[in-house]
């Protein structure tokens, strides 16, 4: 028997939501990643808040039409709001998201004043996600993707991406 009732369950919701990962950093969810605003259900429609990491990402548009796709499964119809205000900042990564980036061989932001410090002055603070070292060098301001830069350490020699810090 197939169930045509109208769904209210919004921890089925947010577990679907939470299999979604971001497609430029698949170790994350959208949750880990921290851009999922507000998630709310109306009648047979859940509305989602998204904000994007910067404006402009290109994976917004993936990561909506994934959520999208995660929602009608479970037989939800889905609006989306892409919101500029409040902004993402890279505070809003979770321990857990901070935890899986190192793990993948990312290097998690740090502050505001230290991130500048890194990428404009040179300061050897960025820790190499293999071996934990700081003695690492800044290749290109930018990485992969546009919020990370490419740095090198100096003592495994590995290239590494640091996640820029975003405020």
């Amino acid at each position: 028997m197939v169930d045509n009732a109208p769904h209210t369950d919004l921890s089925k919701v947010k577990e679907a939501i939470a299999s979604i990962t971001d497609p430029e950093i698949p170790v994350l969810s959208v949750y880990d990643l921290g851009v999922i605003h507000d998630v709310k259900i109306t009648g047979e429609t859940v509305h989602i808040e998204l904000m994007p990491t910067y404006s402009g990402c290109p994976a917004m548009d993936t990561i909506a039409t994934d959520i999208s796709l995660a929602l009608a499964e479970i037989k939800y119809l889905t609006k989306i709001n892409l919101i500029l205000s409040p902004p993402w900042s890279t505070d809003r990564i979770t321990d857990e998201g901070r935890k899986k980036l190192e793990e993948y061989g990312i290097a998690t932001p740090l502050s505001e004043s230290a991130d500048k410090r890194a990428l404009l002055d040179g300061e050897k603070i960025v820790k190499c996600p293999q071996c934990g070292s700081t003695s690492t060098g800044l290749i290109s301001q930018f990485g992969s993707t546009a919020c990370k830069a490419l740095f090198k350490c100096e003592d495994c020699l590995e290239p590494f991406d640091y996640f820029k810090c975003l405020k």
